[in-house]
Parts: C-alpha cells; sequence; structure tokens
C-alpha cells in the first residue's frame, strides 16, 4: 500500500507528461498507473477504457506501440481524446506554429471590441477579472479565424490551458472554490498588462503544446462516441485488455469541471446542457440529474443486492434530508455499473483481462466498499481470478482507498 503522498499515483502525476498533461482534470488517474499495466503486454495489444475521459489510457496504450480505444458520452472528451491520439506531421506543426502568430495579432487587434462573444458561464465575473475576461474573448474570436482541423484544435487547447491558468478558480480541492479578488481592482476597470499577461500566457501554452504534438505516437488509438453500460459501437473491436477508472461512487461529478471548457469550446451553450449530459453519465448527479435522481427507481437485481440495500438503507436513514437522495445515487450507480460488467465480458477476448482502479467512498460515516462489490459483479458476470489490491490511502480519512480490481476472461 502506498501513502497518501504518492502524487505521482494521482492525476498530478500526468502534469507536465507531454500529451497527457494537455488537461488538468482532477478524478483522472495517473499515467503511471496505466503505463505500468500496458508495459506488461505484447506491443500490438488492443486496449480498451470504457471510461475514456482524458483519454489516459488509450494514449498510454498507443506510446506503447499498440491500439488503444475508448468511449465516452461526452463530446468534449471525445474531441480531447482524439485531439491527444492524433499523429500530427511536419506540415502541421509548421502551420501550426504560423498560425498562433497570426491569433497573438489578432487577438490584440480586436481586444477592446464590445461585441465578442462571451460564454453564458453563470456569474462569468467570479472566474476571471474583466481584463483577463477581455483577453480571453479576444483570443476565442482570433481562433476562430482558423478552419477547422489540427492546428485549429491545438489552439483550442491551448485556450482550455489559458483560461484556468488565469482565472480565479482554486483547484487545491477535489471539487473547486473561488478566490476572492482583489478589493482594490474594480470588476470593470480594464488593464492592458493583465491582458497582456494573458496572451503571453496562452502563447506559452501554445508553443509547450505544439511542441509535445510534434513528437509522434508509435501507435494508434481512438475515443468513439458510446455509453459504457451497452460498449456497443460497430467500431469497437475485441480487446486484449480493458483498463479503466470508472467514476468513484462519491457524486463528484466531471461535467462540473468540464464546464469552462466546454463552454469556450462551445460544446455546452448553457446550464441546461450541462445537466441533459451528467444524467447520461454513470454517477452523474449535476443539475438536472439531481432532481431526476430523485424521482428515479429500479426493479434491477444486481448479484450485490442484499449489501447494496443495507449500505443504501442506513444512508437513507442517516443522512436527514439528503439521505433519501445518496441512497439513490448508490443504487443507480451499482445498476449502470452492473450492465457495464455485463457488456464489458463481451468485449473481451478469450484470455483477455480486466483491470479497475476504483476508490470506495462514505456517506454518513458508512462505508460504500465499491472494490468488493465490483469484485462480486465481476464474477457474477463470468470473469475468473478476480483479484482486489490495495493502490493508496486516499485522504486524511482513515477509510478512503484506492484499489486495483482485476479479472481475467476464460
Amino acid at each position: 500500500m502506498t501513502s497518501s503522498r504518492n502524487q505521482h499515483l494521482t492525476y498530478k502525476g500526468n502534469v507536465g507528461v507531454g500529451r497527457h498533461g494537455w488537461l488538468r482534470l482532477t478524478p483522472a488517474y495517473s499515467v503511471r498507473i496505466v503505463r505500468d499495466v500496458v508495459a506488461a503486454r505484447p506491443r500490438e495489444v488492443v486496449v480498451t477504457d470504457p471510461f475514456s475521459g482524458t483519454g489516459t489510457t488509450a494514449l498510454a496504450a498507443a506510446e506503447h506501440g499498440g491500439t488503444g480505444q475508448a468511449l465516452d458520452v461526452n463530446p468534449f472528451l471525445i474531441w480531447l481524446g482524439n485531439t491527444k491520439l492524433r499523429h500530427y506531421g511536419d506540415p502541421t506543426i509548421t502551420a501550426t506554429e504560423a498560425a498562433l502568430a497570426d491569433v497573438l495579432s489578432t487577438a490584440r487587434g480586436v481586444m477592446r471590441d464590445p461585441d465578442l462573444w462571451q460564454p453564458e458561464i453563470f456569474k462569468i465575473e467570479r472566474w476571471w477579472s474583466y481584463s483577463a475576461l477581455t483577453a480571453l474573448k479576444a483570443l476565442r474570436a482570433a481562433i476562430d479565424t482558423v478552419a477547422a482541423g489540427p492546428t485549429r484544435d491545438l489552439l483550442d487547447i491551448a485556450l482550455c490551458r489559458t483560461l484556468i491558468a488565469s482565472s480565479n478558480a482554486a483547484f487545491n480541492h477535489q471539487s473547486m472554490s473561488f478566490k476572492a479578488p482583489a478589493p482594490e481592482t474594480p470588476s470593470m476597470l480594464y488593464r492592458e498588462e493583465e491582458s497582456a499577461i494573458v496572451l503571453d500566457r496562452y502563447r506559452r501554452e501554445a508553443e509547450e503544446i505544439i511542441a509535445s504534438a510534434a513528437l509522434d505516437l508509435p501507435g494508434g488509438g481512438v475515443v468513439l462516441p458510446g455509453d459504457s453500460r451497452t460498449m456497443r459501437s460497430p467500431d469497437l473491436r475485441p480487446c486484449d485488455l480493458l483498463l479503466t477508472s470508472p467514476p468513484y461512487v462519491n457524486r463528484m461529478s466531471y461535467i462540473r469541471e468540464l464546464r469552462p471548457y466546454m463552454y469556450w469550446t462551445r460544446f455546452l451553450g448553457n446550464a441546461q446542457e450541462a445537466g441533459e449530459l451528467d444524467w447520461k453519465a454513470i454517477g452523474g448527479t449535476w443539475g438536472v440529474a439531481t432532481s431526476r435522481l430523485n424521482t428515479w427507481s429500479t426493479d434491477e437485481e444486481t448479484p450485490v443486492e442484499k449489501d447494496v440495500s443495507d449500505v443504501c438503507a442506513a444512508i437513507a436513514r442517516d443522512g436527514g434530508r439528503n439521505g433519501p437522495l445518496l441512497a439513490a445515487y448508490v443504487r443507480k450507480y451499482v445498476d449502470d455499473m452492473w450492465s457495464h460488467f455485463q457488456s464489458a465480458y463481451k468485449n473481451i477476448r478469450s484470455g483477455g483481462g480486466a483491470t479497475y482502479i476504483i476508490g470506495n467512498s462514505t456517506f454518513y460515516r458508512h462505508v460504500v466498499p465499491a472494490e468488493r462489490w465490483y469484485a462480486t459483479m465481476l464474477r457474477e458476470a463470468g470473469f475468473v481470478n478476480v483479484s482486489v489490491t490495495t493502490i493508496r490511502k486516499r485522504n486524511s480519512n482513515k477509510n478512503l482507498f484506492e484499489f486495483d480490481v482485476s479479472a481475467v476472461r476464460p
């Protein structure tokens, strides 16, 4: 078991690691874990991740020389994963370097245009100062002049990195909060030097991304649109290894942290769309997904029915007003994962393996033993040689750990 101080086993281990570090997402798991598992396989291995996220697994497989394939319901994550997996030749790199210079020049020219587009983010002034927002709007307008394609995608990745780096959002814990703006800075006071800092930050982010894109991948990969519960995609090949880190059963919404990226790249237009997308995801409880969960019910029988019922009853009893909602959340999560395990079995070649990196959770002091439930459901789905290994302690809560749950399809 490793210490919770081993940050290289979390998303922090991806920062600065070539394409893996292009965008930050707290629930992402470490590329080091993925590489260790993939490295034990032949170079021609086909690896599937049914919960693509930022594309860590598919990219690691391509770096190994194999084939990475992944599924996701989120169109932004599909775009991000495929942008990471693309082969960028010298002509594209040269064109992107030239386009970057043009974008910076254009942005300076339109900086004070009052008609520039901005996303419909609620209380956008909490996110960015007036001067930073002005610069980001100018960059968005300048990038929009670049034709759709690989160059535009790389420039959009740089914009995503810049908008987070220049924001008031604090990512020093599992979700996010906002730094208090400086009291001496009026919200509508334009400071040219502050906008210039944002443009310079964009230049540096873009140059780093272009440099890592220039290093080609020995293998290949693709992220496909698809639901992990059914894993139905005509382009999904049977795999030698299913390697993934599903959403943990902790009610942490991916869409919440992705929203700024998705609004600025126009994958989201409003909060209603965010809630609708979160409802499609396993573990999603953002916006409209929460209200729907309040009325959700199921007749599904899972292999861990008795244990789940007991834990959910305790959560509903001791959770006060939110207890029934969180009990329904746990129940739906288990139902969805049971559907996934049955589909996963059909998508792995005989003799192939499955590895799930998953954490347990607690609600109102009641432990939700996800790793134990995973192991039971994998056996009932037909897998053999199921094992559970503790990877690390996750934080100061003495009950929370991260596990490797592995199995083999006979």
